[in-house]
């Protein structure tokens, strides 16, 4: 595996168009017109509790960049995606100074309608999924089976949408239905099918890997008319891998993600306010690999691009 680099946490490309700076990716405009390409750059910054913490993880964001692109390319046969490319050698002159920052945790896309919805599907029960149906018996509005334990396999994959909220804290649950209401019947049909279609595939292709894929969320936008899939795909922020040798209901799984930061940041009791404290430095390598050992499972690669 590459040599470990330090962690970017922002990036900065002098006069470029910023949009948008979320919990891990700065995204760029190429060019004033409303309809110029997109540049995503995944930084090495971490969140938990919905809070971007002090410490970044080194090499995060070409992990997640690189799964990505791997996944785009595996499911270029049920949907179309947004890159354009992610060879730095092939972007435009005018990021010719900022390689460093963009080699192996950007990519160019293109710019997309984007449905205000995120597709999530569970094929197992866990996370605020258990929540709602230990409350409710069902999981946004969905009647399950009595009796199940947390992280029990679902009898059916089940569509769980959930209402994108642009205000830090966690995206709300909501009901087929209101997501009808939101995008109307025929798009909210279309997406719901090809989630669920996606999520097959992802899971035997994940099964063959020895992990589970309990859950997962997507993004689509429109682009030229046709559903497409956009941002992030199938990475540990975005899914909960669980390895399947390990695998045993009725409790919490060990998973492929921010596991570690989340429970030293409960053994330090934080109150979950800012300012977000600073990770020691073997909850940052415990992560790392983690997210390492997932792309190495995943991909059936032994090294990242640089």
């Amino acid at each position: 595996m590459n040599k470990t680099s330090a962690a970017l946490l922002q990036t900065d490309l002098g006069s470029l168009p910023l949009l948008a700076r979320g919990k891990v990716r700065d995204i760029y405009a190429l060019g004033a017109d409303p309809a110029a390409d997109l540049l995503f750059i995944a930084t090495d910054r971490i969140s938990a509790f919905d809070h971007v913490l002090a410490t970044g993880i080194p090499d995060k964001g070409r992990i997640l960049t690189q799964l990505s692109l791997f996944w785009f390319d595996l499911l270029k046969p049920l949907v179309p995606n947004h890159l354009i490319t992610a060879a730095t050698a092939h972007y435009p002159a005018q990021l010719a100074p900022y390689q460093e920052q963009l080699e192996g945790r950007s990519m160019i896309v293109r710019r997309a309608q984007m449905f205000p919805v995120e597709c999530v599907v569970r094929g197992y029960i866990s996370g605020s999924g258990w929540k709602d149906y230990q409350a409710t018996g069902a999981v946004c509005g969905i009647p399950l089976p009595s009796g199940l334990r947390e992280s029990d396999r679902l009898p059916e994959p089940i569509f769980t949408p959930a209402a994108k909220i642009n205000t830090g804290g966690h995206d709300e649950n909501i009901s087929f239905d209101t997501m009808v209401a939101h995008i109307g019947a025929q798009p909210a049909e279309d997406l719901r099918a090809l989630t669920l279609e996606i999520y097959q595939r992802a899971s035997d292709h994940a099964a063959t890997k020895g992990l589970i894929l309990a859950d997962t969320k997507f993004e689509f936008g429109l682009i030229d008319g046709k559903i497409t899939l956009a941002d992030e795909v199938l990475t540990p922020d975005s899914s909960r891998y669980w390895p399947a040798s390990t695998y045993s209901p009725g409790g919490a799984q060990p998973s492929f993600d921010k596991q570690f930061v989340r429970d030293y940041l409960e053994s330090i009791h934080w109150n979950k306010q800012d300012p977000a404290p600073e990770l020691p430095d073997d909850v940052v390598t415990r992560t790392r690999e983690k997210y390492l050992e997932a792309f190495r499972l995943i991909t059936g690669r032994d090294s990242l691009s640089v």
